[in-house]
């Protein structure tokens, strides 16, 4: 035994391998097995927390997403305004600028609308004029709020993850302050404005969020495949040396990518204000813009894949807000945070067994040695 320690030797166990890209349908029934996987353990969870059966857990999901039509249309409005904001991120990501700022460019572009609908209001504005007057001004407040970390990665290359997340901050703090100056009652809360209020398509309240969002599906693909613009934020994000070699304006692309971002995330901003909420708070974009990143991340910057991340991140979300919630009596939503976080968890970690495989290795001989010992 001892002749063979010397003979041979121990590696470690485990070896991560890189894979080669796999087929796309072996991809994806991966990231499905991880989705089921997910979803028996959020069931497992929830039988933990409140002998929910699996069977009624499912049942409730669906029903809190599909139940009744109002049901679905709020479902695939969830699912648009998600998608517009994780359409909104990509340019930025594909420029490997992590764009963390979404919140506070959405916040920015709501304020905008609302500072129109209000004042507009109150001037005795017709609707139409003061819709005429939120687009630009959602769009404008949208893309200031990203051009201004653009300008100091472009001039000072500071951290633009910092940056951005900073912004947030800020935006609320506007936010918080618009109220104070103008919200006279002692319950701090800006009234429903009846002025500036979007058109509705059809007697539908949805319909123009969905159609706004296959819009900039559409232009975001065109955008991104086949303009000059696009090819340039690819190029930078790359390689910045490369890109400069070739001629492209590193820090005119920076600051206009951002400007693109943040303007898209200022349009969800304008319909907030003027086609849902007609009011606004320091939390109206909901998290929005960080839960895109997960979207866009998980489509791998795919405008079209990011249709599938959308819609499940919405249906989860209403299914068990709106279903499994009420239906188990859980008051207590950080427990449908958890357990949806399980799902989001397994969703994420099968990306690492896409990308690489585990190897198993054993005990290696030692060639030296054993060349040595065949000379003896």
């Amino acid at each position: 035994m001892h002749s063979e320690r010397k003979l041979f030797s121990w590696k470690s166990p485990l070896h991560l391998v890189k894979r080669s890209n796999l087929p796309w349908w072996q991809a994806l029934l991966y990231r499905l097995l991880a989705v089921f996987v997910g979803l028996l353990l959020m069931c497992f969870v929830l039988w933990l927390m409140v002998k929910a059966s699996p069977v009624a857990v499912f049942a409730n999901l669906f029903s809190g997403s599909f139940g009744s039509e109002r049901r679905i249309w709020f479902t695939f409005r969830k699912m648009a305004l998600l998608l517009c904001a994780g359409l909104a991120l990509i340019p930025a990501f594909r420029m490997r600028f992590w764009n963390l700022g979404g919140n506070g460019q959405i916040l920015m572009g709501d304020l905008a609308a609302i500072m129109c609908m209000y004042f507009g209001g109150q001037a005795g504005w017709p609707n139409w004029a003061i819709i005429l007057l939120m687009i630009p001004s959602s769009l404008f407040a949208g893309a200031l709020w990203g051009v201004i970390p653009a300008i100091f990665k472009a001039f000072f290359n500071t951290n633009e993850s910092l940056f951005t997340l900073m912004m947030n901050y800020i935006a609320s703090g506007i936010v918080t302050i618009f109220l104070g100056a103008v919200v006279t009652s002692g319950s701090g809360t800006l009234p429903i404005q009846e002025a500036g209020h979007l058109p509705v398509i059809g007697n539908n309240d949805y319909l123009l969020v969905l159609l706004i969002a296959v819009a900039i599906l559409a232009f975001v693909y065109v955008y991104l495949r086949f303009s000059k613009h696009g090819y340039e934020l690819e190029v930078v994000g790359d390689s910045e040396n490369t890109a400069k070699y070739i001629g492209i304006n590193v820090r005119w692309t920076i600051i206009r990518t951002m400007a693109l971002s943040g303007a898209l995330c200022g349009v969800i901003g304008m319909l907030l204000a003027g086609a849902m909420d007609f009011t606004i708070t320091a939390d109206s974009a909901q998290n929005m813009g960080f839960t895109a990143i997960m979207v866009a991340w998980l489509a791998k910057f795919d405008p079209f894949a990011m249709l599938g991340t959308s819609f499940l991140v919405a249906f989860l979300d209403n299914g068990m807000a709106s279903g499994v919630q009420r239906a188990f009596g859980i008051t207590n939503n950080s427990i449908g945070q958890i357990v949806i976080g399980i799902v989001y968890f397994c969703i994420i970690a099968v990306e690492f067994f896409i990308n690489y495989r585990i190897q198993f290795q054993h005990l290696v001989p030692d060639v030296e040695a054993l060349t040595e010992k065949g000379k003896k």
